[in-house]
């Protein structure tokens, strides 16, 4: 089985607002902004040999506040500038929808449709709500720091997107060095 880390996109992969100490993802694809540091962080999990997924939540397709076509567009540059696999989305604004974070659905979707271990997978988020997904989906939560991070279970909080990907290199060398000597 292939093990996979888990992106959160916004405030992760793509650079987010703040207002009113929440975190306004964009609307537009004008707005949309990539972190051009992740390319090669990205390219550094898939050659120790991850698959890599976009898993995020975006309720403002329930809300109306972002159309569906807009989202797209911004996906398709995500796929274009960096190393991703997949891509998957909850429309929803219900957060007992099992494909709304924290439920872990989009997490199992990915886990039948890559055949994935998510016992040896991560979740890379800056928000609670994916460190609660990963926790009951068993993979490892890598939380980087910021205000949404929460008081519930995490497994890592690290101050920055290259931290985690350093950190995950080196839980997953262990975890093969463990194995290979079992």
């Amino acid at each position: 089985m292939k093990h996979a880390v888990f992106f959160e996109r916004d405030g992760v992969l793509n650079h987010c607002e703040r207002r009113g100490g929440r975190q306004i993802s964009p609307v537009r694809f004008e707005q949309f902004t990539i972190n051009p540091g992740a390319r090669p962080l990205l390219q550094a999990l898939k050659s120790t040999g991850f698959v890599v997924i976009v898993a995020t939540n975006q309720p403002g397709i329930a809300r109306g506040e972002i159309h569906r076509s807009e989202l797209d567009l911004m996906h398709r540059a995500l796929l274009q500038k960096l190393p991703i696999d997949d891509i998957l989305v909850c429309p929803y604004d219900d957060p007992s929808h099992p494909c709304c974070k924290p439920q872990p659905g989009l997490l199992i979707e990915a886990a039948f449709k890559w055949s994935l271990d998510l016992d040896h997978s991560f979740v890379v988020s800056n928000h609670w709500e994916d460190a609660k997904a990963a926790q009951v989906a068993g993979c490892t939560s890598v939380m980087i720091d910021s205000p949404w991070v929460g008081n519930d279970h995490r497994d890592f909080i690290v101050p920055d997107l290259a931290t985690a990907v350093r950190k995950i290199r080196q839980l997953h060398t262990m975890n093969s060095v463990a194995t290979a000597a079992a």
